[in-house]
């Protein structure tokens, strides 16, 4: 693993990327928990200014480069949800992506479009954005979403 840069704020400024607001729960959960080390965070939404960027399913109304650019922004929604339990500053590694995709009959490209999510953790992260990764098509999502992401991310 590669030494973290000073701080992954201005890892996320060098990129050109602000965190927005924690989104705020759509039902009786909180967005991010602590055990130990580890921060586990909800699954988030592609919420942009309070709302969905769009909805439906993957490889119907949605196109899976539309749902990859959607799994960043839930990446970084749950960023924003461990940045404000714990410090973004203060996460060594991402240990591990789940990504949750609505998807139309016979679609079956779920790791392309949660590699949106990936990917952009790479970028941010480098080596310590390396992870294990589930990526699961599912019939419906809360708000008729198309791909929901919750992370696990180990503390220095």
């Amino acid at each position: 693993m590669s030494e973290a840069p000073v701080s992954w704020h201005a890892r996320l400024a060098e990129l050109g990327v602000r965190l927005p607001p924690v989104a705020t729960p759509v039902a009786s959960y909180v967005p991010a928990v602590r055990s130990g080390q580890l921060v586990y965070t909800s699954g988030q939404l592609p919420f942009v200014d309070g709302g969905l960027r769009r909805t439906g399913k993957v490889g119907g109304s949605v196109d899976p480069e539309e749902a990859a650019a959607d799994a960043k922004v839930c990446a970084l929604n749950a960023l924003a949800a461990v940045d404000e339990l714990v410090g973004l500053d203060s996460v060594a590694r991402i240990v591990r992506v789940v990504g949750y995709v609505a998807s139309a009959e016979g679609f079956g490209g779920q790791p392309r479009v949660v590699n949106g999510a990936s990917e952009f953790l790479g970028r941010v992260f480098g080596d310590a954005g390396q992870h294990a990764r589930s990526a699961v098509g599912v019939a419906e999502l809360p708000m008729n979403a198309p791909v929901e992401v919750e992370l696990v991310v180990e503390l220095r």
